[in-house]
């Protein structure tokens, strides 16, 4: 456990790491002793930061949530980050690659919530109700830890890696889609690179969608009606270069583009 200067610190290194696009070493090399809780709560020092200076939450983002992912990281249960009005991003506008440190691109069945969430006991039956529409969408996942050589605690305190996201422009309230069952294809310049199913996030996005739920409730913290949820990938991430252009396509829900400059 750190104490909250040392917390303080660990928030300073990753802002300043992310503002100078300079990665640094795995946080548990600076503090051995750091731990999920004091991950959490370093991630929150910078959300917070970014608040005071006029950013709105609007979101939250899972990750995780593949057993794959898990059992790499050891842990068994995903973890959450913060999505804010600045990391909205536009399917008409090129990124700029050379504005993050290692950016990749993830493939999410996207829930956009029209109520707010319980929190504590929130159930999948919750979930749907409580979502307005669900949409296809790209997250614009970055490290600010090198060479991606993260552990759980890293990624924790890093946002959940998280960078940006874009929503396209379908949407289907859930009754209209089987969300356990929706194939996905990330191309790029025209040729799959990776195939997926969004079953892939925990047999059901919408699991991923109730555990953030009870999960932030534990940090004070509900899933209000506005809100856009990533539950996680369908697929593996994909890395990006300046000059990707990528497109998801999502059967039954429509596509959304991403392209890097």
């Amino acid at each position: 456990m750190l104490t909250t200067d040392q917390r303080t610190a660990a928030a300073e290194l990753l802002r300043r790491a992310e503002h100078d696009r300079a990665p640094i070493e795995p946080l548990v090399e600076h503090y051995p002793d750091l731990d999920v809780v004091d991950a959490y709560e370093v991630q929150l020092v910078n959300i917070r930061r970014r608040v005071d200076r006029g950013a709105v939450v609007v979101g939250h983002k899972v990750g995780l949530s593949s057993l794959a992912m898990q059992r790499m990281m050891g842990v068994d249960e995903p973890d959450y980050g913060h999505l804010l009005d600045d990391m909205r991003l536009a399917e008409a506008t090129p990124v700029r690659a050379a504005d993050y440190c290692f950016p990749r691109v993830e493939v999410e069945v996207a829930f956009v919530l029209g109520a707010d969430l319980p929190g504590e006991g929130c159930t999948e039956q919750d979930v749907l109700d409580a979502t307005e529409a669900v949409a296809p969408s790209i997250e614009l996942i970055d490290s600010r830890i090198a060479d991606w050589r993260i552990g759980l605690v890293d990624t924790i305190a890093d946002n959940a890696s998280s960078a940006g996201f874009v929503l396209g422009a379908n949407r289907l309230r859930p009754s209209e889609v089987d969300l356990r069952a929706i194939a996905v294809r990330l191309r790029q310049d025209g040729a799959v690179l990776v195939e997926g199913r969004s079953d892939a996030v925990l047999g059901n996005p919408v699991v991923a969608v109730a555990w953030l739920a009870a999960k932030v409730a534990g940090f004070g913290v509900r899933l209000r009606a506005g809100d856009v949820v990533l539950p996680g990938s369908c697929t593996r991430a994909v890395d990006a270069h300046p000059g990707d252009s990528f497109h998801a396509e999502f059967d039954g829900l429509g596509s959304v583009s991403l392209s890097f400059e």
